[in-house]
C-alpha cells in the first residue's frame, strides 16, 4: 500500500482544522493504518515544564499512532496567539519554507497516512515572501480544505480552491464544519461547495459535545484520497 501523506489548510483560522485533522487520523488508525501528523508552526503556545506547548499540535499527538516526540509534531512553538510570522519576529526567530520543510521531511514516510497541519489560511505569511501555501507546494502534498461553515464561506472557499489549484496542487477534498448551526440556509450552501469546488466531500462535521477525535471521526470519510 502506498503511503498517503495531505496538507490540511482552512477557510480561516478557528474553523476546525485540528478537530478535522484528528478525525481523519483517527478513521485511518480504525482501517488499521499507522499514522503520523505534523503542526510544522504554532503560535498561541502555552509555557509548561517540558517547554512551550500548543494545544493542537497535542491534539494531533494524542491521535496518532505512530510515536512522535512533541518537537517532531511541532518543531516551532510560539508563544503569542498572533500571526506566525509576526510571532517569530518578537522572538527573535525567522521563519522560512526549506527549513520547515526538512523538519516535515524528517518525519513524512514513517507512516501509511500523514497529515500537515497549516495554521489559519491558505496564505498566512512565513516571512515578506514566503506563506505557508509555499511549504505544500514545497513538499508537493495534496491539500484537504476545511471549510468555515458560516456566512462568507462560499467566497473564502472557492477563492482558496482556486488559489490551491493556481499554486499547481491538487484539491484531494474538503469538510463543511458547521461553526453557526442556525446558518440561514446550511444546507442550500452545502449544496453549492458540492457543485462548485470540484472535490470530494470528505464529511460533514457538526457541533459535537463532547469533542473529541471519536465522535467526529462518526462524520468523515477516508473515501479515495
Amino acid at each position: 500500500m502506498s503511503k498517503r501523506t495531505y496538507f490540511v489548510t482552512g477557510t480561516d483560522t478557528g474553523v476546525g482544522k485540528t478537530l478535522v485533522a484528528s478525525a481523519l487520523l483517527y478513521k485511518a488508525g480504525q482501517q488499521g493504518l499507522s499514522t503520523a501528523a505534523l503542526k510544522p508552526v504554532a503560535a498561541g503556545c502555552e509555557d509548561t515544564p517540558d517547554g512551550l506547548r500548543n494545544d493542537d499540535a497535542l491534539q494531533l499527538q494524542a491521535v496518532i499512532n505512530t510515536p512522535l516526540t512533541y518537537e517532531q509534531i511541532n518543531p516551532v512553538a510560539l508563544a503569542p496567539a498572533i500571526a506566525p510570522h509576526i510571532a517569530a519576529q518578537h522572538a527573535g526567530k525567522m521563519l522560512s519554507v526549506s527549513r520547515l520543510a526538512g523538519y516535515c521531511r524528517g518525519v513524512l514516510g514513517q507512516a501509511d497516512f500523514s497529515l500537515v497541519e497549516g495554521a489559519g489560511g491558505w496564505r498566512v505569511p512565513l516571512n515578506p515572501t514566503e506563506t505557508l501555501a509555499d511549504l505544500a507546494r514545497e513538499l508537493k502534498l495534496p491539500v484537504i480544505l476545511v471549510v468555515g461553515m458560516r456566512l462568507g464561506c462560499l467566497n473564502h472557499a472557492l477563492l482558496t480552491a482556486e488559489a490551491i489549484r493556481r499554486d499547481g496542487l491538487t484539491l484531494a477534498g474538503w469538510v463543511g464544519s458547521i461553526l453557526e448551526p442556525d446558518m440561514p440556509c446550511l444546507k442550500e450552501n452545502l449544496g453549492t461547495l458540492g457543485l462548485m469546488l470540484k472535490a470530494p466531500c470528505l464529511g460533514i462535521l457538526p457541533h459535537l459535545a463532547p469533542v473529541s477525535a471519536e465522535n467526529a471521526a462518526e462524520y468523515v470519510e477516508l473515501g479515495e484520497i
